[in-house]
């Protein structure tokens, strides 16, 4: 079959040109249209479930949202592996599915599950998939702040209300319009609500508590709708306009009309005033407080054409803002992807260069070498026209694999014997060769040497198939370089069989050497007195080949190995862990702080921002103490050359490290880049490298075995940052009830559990509308008394029809240390200490940690290591 392969398309030469034309317009065409990206996306089929829980402690959400979720998803078609995290306000439960489950089936599963796990949930719970994105979706963050120089509101407070009202109403819904959004993030700022603040004083002279003067509020903030009558032939729709819909509107409600003239108005009971919406998470940027926006990409998509295109979107928005605010960039995915294909086709460049220059310095004849090169921007447009038929995306792994010097091995081989046949035959006639002449040695000396070549570079390809057996994150990280490697020793071998002869025999003419060049007969004098040297000695050749390839063997035992090398993506994102507790003001205002003390310190970066917290959608929970740190720096070359100064980027970590730990001892921090941190937290649920993950019911055992294998994992080579995942316990105010108090006072729970909800945590009763804004109308006790304890006892609860008793008389305040967040993987509860390493050989620490944990005596202990690797056994 290959000679009748060879004759065809030398009988056919011009259909063998046409169709090598074609392929270069067909290449081409595919280069415009190949996906880049970075790396390839390995995430999953993966759908998230995220249940606001207002109020509510994490403890009691885990036992009333939570754990009836995980009960009623357990079982599902296709799902692998469930897990949750549940913290004050929030229940998240994430589930990923097999790779060939298509994700809106997946999601369609998941919301008829929710329909039955819905009347298990307390009534004023609705749990929300999380947008249709992936791990690697945040594409671009932006941040909004006014323009330096530029009028702005004096109180920061202010600003910043400004600041997300302009994102919320202007810049968000103008973005969710890019093809490939799905959704628009935001941390940072305040979102107004219209508040309601009674004076407990007051409110305990009317004889009223707070949950009924929310009901009051609550039934004069809505309109009604009377539907439709006819009159004088005309249809008419109702429309009743009673809503209290302004600050002064709701101040002069009437509450209670008593013996007096004058009715008892909401004004005289509390204050009515514009506030903010209990924050959970903020946001800084160079020492300041700031909004910031995040892009996420609907899965599917190619990251460098979202981000190019919410690049063009900002520009056009930004000439909608007023003329003293900004929307400035801060990561952009695209410039990542932009500066590694370059990478990539400079070395790709560089390598055929290389290739070309052995060609015609090796070859012997410079229209050979001419013609040998062609298989390799042929080749390499065969693989990109394969890869957009595939859907495989031109990145790091899949373009970077491609090896020039495999792809020219057939054509190399074709071209070189049909070189020296034809010299060979010119020297024996003594004269040029006919075209008839040559075209019967081309076709000859092309049958002599196919076979072997045809076999050969199947061979090469048939190497790779077994890559194609892998599955999950290890299939989507490698699958891409093997296809797109094949794809290209597919285009190789036909065109050394079709297009390599035809050219020979248009190009192959004049007078043709038949000896071999200087280079060649240079090598070949070194080596036929060695070759007869070593087959003098062939046994003594064979032993020491023996040896070194049972040596060979024993150092492979010995090798490092991690699931792919690190790429540098010119920024640092640092998990910054302060001491557990602390609030969300003290945590930006260390931030602020933190911020500044590097900028002023490190002249080698440029720019800093911080997410604190909880974004406005969880997909990244966090408790207030914890915060991601995007750090970006300048390019090596620009920074100081000073001694003591870093001179790459492990050095700035160290030294960043450092200077925190000298702003407050207690500083946790881990070391990562923006990519790398979600890889990780895809593979293992954590931003670290590695993972300790520790199963069991009781916090306080798992805490204690935590801290044994911590020990023992600091101890371990290589190591270099080990932290708890969630280290400490937080402080909770408990308000326990007296049922023997209760019932002495013929009060039920709820009449306390009304006081504490609508007093404390704030009551939404209603919406203010203002054009296309909305703020909700929230009844809650004024901000500098709810902490006190003295307050909350003096808070009023309803006694019969009339009669009130305080709080206080009924309940016990104690302060209490919880662990928040609760994790759980699979429906069991966990902790997990968190690895970072200082060296490549992540199997080899794995196997160590593993052997020293077995070894101590900390009795029996199931646990999972997972992160860049899986080793077997």
């Amino acid at each position: 079959m290959i000679d009748k392969i060879l004759e065809l398309s030398l009988r056919q030469r011009a259909f063998i040109l046409l169709a090598a034309l074609a392929l270069v317009a067909v290449g081409l065409w595919a280069a415009t249209r190949l996906p880049i990206d970075a790396v390839p996306d390995i995430t999953g089929v993966q759908v998230q479930i995220n249940t606001e829980v207002p109020a509510l402690a994490a403890e009691e959400s885990e036992k009333l949202v939570t754990r009836p979720i995980e009960i009623e998803m357990a079982g599902l078609p296709g799902i692998e592996e469930m897990r949750s995290l549940t913290k004050f306000g929030l229940s998240q439960v994430t589930l990923q599915f097999s790779d060939n489950t298509d994700v809106y089936r997946a999601r369609q599963l998941v919301t008829e599950r929710l329909q039955a796990a819905v009347e298990r949930l307390p009534h004023d719970v609705a749990p929300k998939l999380a947008p249709i994105s992936t791990g690697l979706g945040e594409i671009f963050y932006y941040n909004v702040s006014y323009k330096p120089n530029a009028k702005r509101p004096e109180l920061l407070r202010e600003q910043l209300f400004q600041l997300r009202e302009l994102h919320d109403y202007t810049i968000k819904p103008l973005l969710r319009t890019v093809p490939g959004v799905a959704e628009v993030n935001e941390s940072g700022g305040y979102e107004r609500q219209l508040v309601i603040q009674p004076r407990p004083e007051d409110l305990e002279r009317s004889g009223m508590t707070f949950s009924e003067l929310a009901d009051i509020i609550a039934a004069n903030v809505e309109n009604a709708g009377g539907g439709i009558i006819s009159r004088g032939g005309n249809q008419l729709s109702i429309r009743a306009v009673t809503r209290a819909n302004t600050l002064q509107d709701i101040a002069n409600l009437p509450v209670k009309f008593a013996a007096g003239v004058k009715p008892l108005l909401v004004k005289d009971l509390a204050d009515v005033s514009y506030g903010s919406r209990i924050r959970t998470g903020a946001a800084t940027i160079d020492g300041e407080e700031t909004v910031i926006g995040a892009a996420m990409m609907l899965a599917g998509e190619n990251s460098r054409e979202v981000a190019e295109r919410v690049k063009a979107r900002l520009a056009e928005i930004q000439e909608k803002l007023p003329d003293n605010v900004q929307v400035q960039p801060q990561y952009d995915r695209s410039i990542l992807i932009n500066k590694t294909i370059h990478t990539v086709s400079t070395n790709l460049f560089e390598g055929a260069i290389l290739v070309t220059a052995l060609l015609f310095a090796l070859l012997g004849n410079w229209r050979g070498a001419l013609i040998v090169t062609m298989a390799i921007p042929l080749s390499f447009l065969f693989a990109l026209t394969g890869m957009v038929k595939l859907g495989v995306s031109g990145n790091l792994m899949s373009l970077g694999a491609v090896d020039f010097g495999l792809l020219i091995d057939g054509a190399v081989v074709i071209v070189e014997n049909v070189v020296r046949q034809l010299g060979i035959r010119q020297h024996e006639l003594g004269r040029r060769l006919t075209s008839e002449e040559r075209s019967q040695i081309v076709l000859a000396a092309s049958k002599q040497v196919a076979h072997p070549m045809f076999f050969g570079v199947v061979i090469i390809a048939i190497v790779y198939i077994p890559i194609l057996a892998l599955t999950g994150i290890e299939g989507k990280m490698f699958h891409p370089m093997a296809v797109t490697v094949m794809l290209a020793l597919t285009g190789a071998l036909v065109l050394a069989l079709t297009l390599m002869p035809v050219l020979c025999s248009f190009l192959l003419r004049g007078r043709i050497g038949e000896g071999d060049n200087f280079v060649i007969r240079a090598a070949k004098n070194i080596y036929e007195p060695l070759l007869r040297v070593v087959l003098a000695a062939r046994w003594l050749v064979v032993i020491v080949a023996i040896a070194v390839f049972a040596g060979s063997l024993w150092l492979f035992t010995h090798l490092g190995a991690e699931f792919v090398p690190k790429l540098d993506e010119g920024s640092i994102t640092s998990m910054l862990y302060k001491p557990v507790g602390m609030s969300l003001d003290e945590s930006v205002r260390t931030d602020l702080e933190l911020e500044k003390t590097l900028l002023r310190e490190f002249p080698e970066i440029t720019r800093i921002f911080t997410r604190i917290g909880t974004s406005d959608i969880a997909t990244d929970p966090m408790p207030p103490n914890e915060c991601d740190v995007y750090i970006f720096y300048k390019p090596l070359d620009q920074w100081p050359k000073t001694p003591g100064r870093p001179r790459n980027k492990a050095e700035l970590n160290s030294q960043i490290d450092a200077t925190l730990k000298k702003l407050d001892p207690n500083y946790k921090i881990l070391f990562a880049q923006p990519i790398e941190e979600r890889f990780n937290e895809m593979l293992e649920g954590t931003k670290a490298e590695l993972a300790v993950k520790i199963f069991g019911d009781d916090y306080d055992v798992l805490e204690k075995l935590g801290d044994q294998i911590k020990g023992i994992l600091e101890k371990t080579p290589g190591a270099e940052e080990v932290e708890h995942e969630t280290e400490g316990r937080r402080p909770q105010l408990l308000i326990e009830a007296r049922h023997d108090e209760l019932q002495r006072y013929s009060l039920s729970a709820s009449e306390v559990n009304k006081a504490v909800s609508a007093a404390l945590a704030g009551k939404v009763v209603g919406t203010a509308i203002d054009g296309e804004k909305r703020y909700d109308i929230v009844v809650r006790m004024p901000e500098e008394i709810r902490a006190e304890n003295e307050k909350i006892r003096q808070l009023p609860l309803r006694v019969g029809d009339h009669g009130l008793v305080k709080m206080g008389e009924v309940v016990d305040l104690k302060t209490v240390e919880v662990v928040e967040p609760i994790f759980r993987d699979e429906g069991h509860r966990r902790a997990a200490i968190l690895v970072n390493l200082n060296t490549s050989d992540v199997e080899g620490f794995v196997r160590n940690a593993e052997q020293r944990i077995k070894q101590e005596d900390i009795g029996q202990l199931k646990y999972e290591r997972r992160g860049r690797i899986r080793p077997p056994g």
